[in-house]
């Protein structure tokens, strides 16, 4: 056994010492960052860009702004996507004060559904002539700008240059842009990424709004569950931003006007808040040149973006909530932690390895021992400004989400009490470390997690942080579940299977 132990233990680190990436940084006087990683022999270059930004630098009025920009900033430029840049941007200024004019129609309308007055402010039953006039107008504008566009012509140019796989993504931390590009078109992605972020135009603004709306209403408000992990997260986060979602509550996406855009944009898509990566067969003297001729022209920001100010509260007791949906009977468990970066978190995600896959102490324990759960497993998400652990499982027919609930705290109650076994610790390292070795050999996988480290604590964390997971000791696993698992620390989401009414309906 020790033999075996030893073997491991080797392995390990030779995995570790793999794990260093070489990365060449440099910074443009506007405060733009690159990351740069020379890989000879591809044909392809992995590269992309991150804005610093995410759901959680919102506020009340704008939430699901950031993730609006991901769709706004694939719509076009001033060179490209229109036939007529000129009216283009004067039919933009119009919707602006056409909009304006019914927001305040809008406003009146909300003021006499809080009185009662009617029952509801969408109905065009209840607009005064003046209001729709100025819907007739919108319309009418909306259709001559459309009228202007030259569809997907961004997408286009890309792939008629041999580019592929183009698309972004936001979080509540960060929001990022990538793409795969042939290594003897890099100076493409260079113009297209830089004219997009040189002079914003936000074309078809108000009518993309509706487009996140109906994204809304298909993730969240038509799935069995969507609406009610939304009302258990809001839940869970008294007080930090964390607490609504990425995509914004309904009221906030039909209010959002395209100044509010512009405002945003000024100061979170500044180049001093972007970090850019390129991942592949090319030459670095090359990379720095075009980035200075093509990012360098970007203004920087008047003021950085502000750090966050509001933090979560403590929580002083158990929370619970109970739902009936088309789903089946389940039970999730949430507990707060610690942020990205804290010294807790390496303890935190060997905890969540130990639990989880078919290897794990949940699915041994509950699905194949005590056999009340066919699916069980757990999670550590450490963001950027505050973390949670969260486990679940799904009750097995003829079990109980209570059953299932019992079954995780007594796998709590166990890490609580007895210690971890070296072998068993050691085992879950190992995986770690093979993880973390494969994320590194795709192109785009390491060009990604560069973006996202860096939009954290900085993207020498990927080669930083595996040494501290490799750390982690039984008595670092034993005192985390003690400090942060507590019984009023608990927050608890059962789903039980909404019951079908008489003649078959819902």
């Amino acid at each position: 056994m020790r033999l075996k132990l030893s073997v491991a233990l080797l392995l390990s680190s030779l995995a570790l010492l793999a794990q260093q990436v070489p990365v060449q940084e440099f910074k443009l006087e506007n405060g733009m960052k690159f990351l740069l990683v020379p890989r000879k022999g591809s044909p392809n270059i992995a590269a992309g860009w991150i804005a610093k930004v995410g759901a959680v630098n919102e506020r009340p009025g704008i939430t699901g702004i950031s993730h609006l920009f991901e769709h706004m900033m694939f719509k076009g430029t001033q060179t490209l996507g229109t036939k007529n840049i000129e009216e283009d941007l004067k039919i933009g200024l119009q919707l602006d004060k056409v909009r304006g004019e019914i927001r305040k129609e809008e406003q009146v309308l909300t003021q006499q559904l809080r009185e009662g007055k009617i029952s509801d402010v969408k109905d065009p039953k209840v607009r005064t002539p003046r209001h729709q006039q100025l819907m007739t107008e919108f319309e009418a504008l909306n259709k001559r700008q459309k009228d202007l566009m030259i569809k997907d012509e961004f997408d286009r140019v890309y792939t008629s240059g041999g580019a592929s796989g183009m698309n972004a993504g936001t979080s509540e931390d960060f929001t990022i842009y990538f793409i795969n590009v042939p290594s003897n078109k890099l100076e493409l992605w260079y113009w297209m990424e830089s004219d997009r972020l040189s002079n914003p135009v936000f074309r078809e603004f108000y009518s993309e709004r509706d487009v996140v709306h109906e994204e809304r209403r298909l993730r969240t408000d038509s799935t069995p569950t969507g609406r009610f992990n939304e009302q258990f997260n809001a839940l869970f986060w008294k007080s930090s931003p964390y607490g609504w979602p990425v995509v914004g509550w309904p009221s906030d996406l039909e209010a959002i006007s395209r100044e509010d855009a512009l405002a945003y944009f000024g100061v979170n898509y500044a180049p001093n808040n972007l970090t850019a990566c390129l991942v592949g067969d090319f030459e670095p003297a090359q990379a720095k040149a075009l980035a200075e001729k093509y990012f360098g022209r970007l203004q920087r920001g008047l003021h950085d973006p502000e750090p966050l100010r509001t933090a979560e509260t403590p929580q002083m007791g158990e929370q619970r909530m109970v739902a009936y949906a088309d789903t089946n009977p389940e039970v999730r468990v949430r507990y707060h932690t610690v942020a990205d970066g804290h010294k807790d978190e390496p303890a935190f995600l060997v905890l969540s390895t130990i639990l989880n896959d078919r290897t794990g102490r949940l699915y041994k324990s509950l699905v194949l021992e005590q056999q009340v759960a066919n699916q069980a497993s757990s999670a550590h998400n450490g963001q950027k400004y505050e973390g949670y652990f969260e486990l679940r499982g799904v009750a097995k027919p003829g079990k109980t989400p209570e059953d299932v609930e019992k079954a995780l705290y007594k796998e709590i109650e166990k890490l609580q009490v007895d210690l971890v076994s070296e072998r068993e610790l050691q085992k879950v390292k190992n995986q770690l470390a093979a993880a973390n070795f494969r994320g590194l050999q795709s192109d785009f996988s390491l060009m990604t997690q560069l973006l996202i480290f860096d939009s954290l604590r900085g993207w020498q964390i990927i080669n930083t942080d595996p040494p501290k997971l490799q750390a982690v000791t039984p008595q670092d696993l034993q005192r985390v579940a003690k400090t942060y698992f507590p019984p009023e620390g608990r927050n608890v989401l059962v789903f039980y299977t909404k019951k079908k009414e008489a003649g078959g309906g819902q």
